[in-house]
C-alpha cells in the first residue's frame, strides 16, 4: 500500500509557509555546517530524494523527518522547544474548547 502524502494544495497556507521555512533552514544549516547531502541522508536513514523534499518544505514529508534533521543539525530546541507539562497533561486540558467552534453551528442538522 503506498504512503499517503499531503498535497501542497490541501495543506493550510500557514502550514505550507512554515514547512517551506523549515526546509530552507535545514538546507542553510546543512550548508553552513559543511555537511554533504549524502552524509545527512546516511545519518537520517533517508534517500537523496527525501532530503530534497525536506529542503523544499514538502508537506507530504513526515514531521518526524523534519524534526530529526533539526536534531542532527543541532537546532531542535530552537525549532521545536519542549512543551509545557500542563499542555501535555490531558486532565488539565478542556476538551470542549476548539478554535472556530460554536455550539450554534453544530446544531444545523
Amino acid at each position: 500500500m503506498p504512503k499517503k502524502r499531503l498535497p501542497s494544495d490541501e495543506a493550510p497556507t500557514l502550514v505550507v509557509e512554515r514547512l517551506h521555512t523549515w526546509g530552507a533552514c535545514i538546507r542553510n544549516l546543512r550548508l553552513t555546517q559543511n555537511i554533504r547531502m549524502v552524509d545527512l541522508c546516511e545519518r537520517m536513514g533517508i534517500t537523496h530524494t527525501t532530503l530534497r523534499r525536506l529542503e523544499k518544505g514538502d508537506p507530504g514529508a513526515g514531521a518526524g523527518l523534519y524534526l530529526n534533521a533539526f536534531m542532527i543539525l543541532g537546532a531542535i530546541e530552537i525549532v521545536a522547544p519542549s512543551l509545557p507539562i500542563d499542555l501535555k497533561n490531558t486532565s488539565t486540558v478542556n476538551h470542549r474548547v476548539r478554535l472556530g467552534y460554536s455550539k450554534e453551528a453544530d446544531d444545523d442538522f
